[in-house]
């Protein structure tokens, strides 16, 4: 089985599950497997209390596994200051729900980092789409975040050694909006970690049942 961890497009493939990402107010109830969050791109505060409500309803669901993507992004207009009260609203839901959050991060991993810590938050963080360097890497593990690889493993080959420095109980894999299949995204991180197919998929596969099976582990 492949695991894809975060994706905009249900692929209906047998021998994949992926979590797709919804929003609140752009609902699927056909999609099987899913995470909901406000993402800091789509912030509206005419309706953030709303979509709240939404995600909360959502979250008792079986088929909502985890919350996201939400998270900080300081390249966008919105404040970050409103970002993070938003931000900790939704890790308050994931907490009270016993749900791992999907994270969408640009340049406020220091951020993110002290928020997990301050509010002392339990449930399993993975941030998604990870494509920074070795120190931003061993810093987020550190603080026991799970790191998620896609598009820039396929695009930048430097990205190689910082996947390498991963822990295998520590990474997930995923294709996010890329055109590329979540098949070639396996065959490059089998080719770095110079790991079998079908041990990569084993390994996944086992961090999924630590993270989304036993979420309190």
């Amino acid at each position: 089985m492949f695991i894809n961890l975060h994706t905009h497009k249900s692929s209906n493939q047998n021998d994949i599950l992926e979590i797709v990402n919804q929003y609140p107010q752009e609902f699927d109830e056909n999609i099987k497997n899913y995470s909901i969050g406000i993402h800091p791109w789509y912030i509206d505060e005419k309706r953030v209390e709303a979509d709240l409500k939404i995600i909360e309803d959502k979250l008792q669901s079986k088929n909502c596994l985890a919350l996201g993507e939400c998270g900080l992004d300081k390249r966008i207009e919105t404040p970050l200051k409103i970002q993070i009260q938003i931000f900790e609203k939704q890790i308050q839901l994931a907490e009270k729900y016993k749900k791992p959050l999907i994270l969408h991060c640009v340049s406020a991993y220091q951020e993110v980092i002290e928020i997990k810590n301050r509010l002392q938050i339990q449930v399993p963080i993975i941030i998604h789409g990870f494509s920074k360097n070795g120190q931003i890497a061993k810093s987020l593990l550190d603080n026991g975040f799970y790191l998620s690889f896609g598009k820039y493993l396929l695009r930048n080959p430097e990205l190689a050694t910082v996947f390498n420095q991963v822990p295998n109980n520590k990474f997930f894999l995923e294709t996010d909006t890329i055109e590329e299949t979540l098949e070639e995204v396996y065959a490059i991180a089998s080719k770095y970690k110079n790991i079998e197919m079908d041990n990569l998929k084993e390994i996944v596969n086992d961090n999924f049942n630590a993270v989304f099976q036993n979420p309190k582990s």
